[in-house]
Parts: structure tokens; C-alpha cells; sequence
């Protein structure tokens, strides 16, 4: 086993980096979601969809 874990060690970290990099970005997007703010970050007046995204 110990082989192995020496064999791959480079792909374990960079697996667990990747891992730490989306865990991280999902966190970030969840709470800016609680936090009212918009995904685009321009805001709903000037969007073309405006008021068809967000229930008021």
C-alpha cells in the first residue's frame, strides 16, 4: 500500500487540490446566493431579462 501511495503521490495532491479549488468556489457561490447578490454582477436594472428571474 505504501508503494502505491509513493507511486501516485503527485496525482493525490493535485486530485485534493482540485477538489479543495471547487469546494471552495461552490461555497463562495452559495453564500453570495444568501446574500442576495447577483451571479452576473451587473446588476437587474440594465439586464435584459429583468424581472423575469427574480420574484419580487
Amino acid at each position: 500500500m505504501f508503494e502505491w501511495l509513493s507511486q501516485n503521490i503527485g496525482s493525490i495532491i493535485i486530485c485534493l487540490i482540485l477538489v479543495a479549488v471547487v469546494t471552495a468556489i461552490i461555497i463562495y457561490k452559495i453564500k453570495q446566493k444568501r446574500a442576495g447578490k447577483s451571479s452576473c454582477g451587473c446588476g437587474c436594472s440594465n439586464c435584459a431579462l429583468n424581472g423575469k428571474c427574480h420574484q419580487k
